[in-house]
């Protein structure tokens, strides 16, 4: 599914549903002096959810830190779960049991014995 590009439309009215409010740190965008982007609540890569109930405006800077410290862990995380799931991820260790520990013996060692008899004639 390919991204969805936002028309002017689009972004006038998801700019008036809001009230012209970034939704990140809740001031006011002045529309025509301020860089403001269409800002996806949940990540678009997480849900693919282009709805109006999952955007909202936010100005360029808040946006982009919201991207970084939240959106993309999340984005990584679960494309690692899914790569997993799917198989294409090889387990990091082998499913061998480990090997097993030497057994340690109970019995109580033997008195050294000498090498050499002593030969009497």
């Amino acid at each position: 599914m390919a991204r969805r590009r936002f028309t002017d439309k689009d972004r006038a009215r998801i700019f008036a549903a809001n009230n012209g409010t970034c939704h990140l740190c809740n001031q006011k965008i002045d529309g025509v002096r301020e860089a403001w982007e269409i800002e996806h609540v949940i990540a678009w890569e997480l849900t693919r959810d282009d709805s109006d109930d999952n955007l909202r405006p936010a100005h360029v800077s808040c946006h982009k830190i919201k991207t970084h410290q939240e959106d993309r862990p999340a984005i990584n995380q679960a494309k690692r779960r899914e790569a997993k799931h799917n198989g294409v991820k090889r387990p990091s260790s082998s499913l061998k049991a480990p090997p097993k520990a030497p057994k340690v013996s109970t019995k109580t060692p033997l008195a050294p014995r000498p090498m050499y008899r002593e030969v009497t004639q």
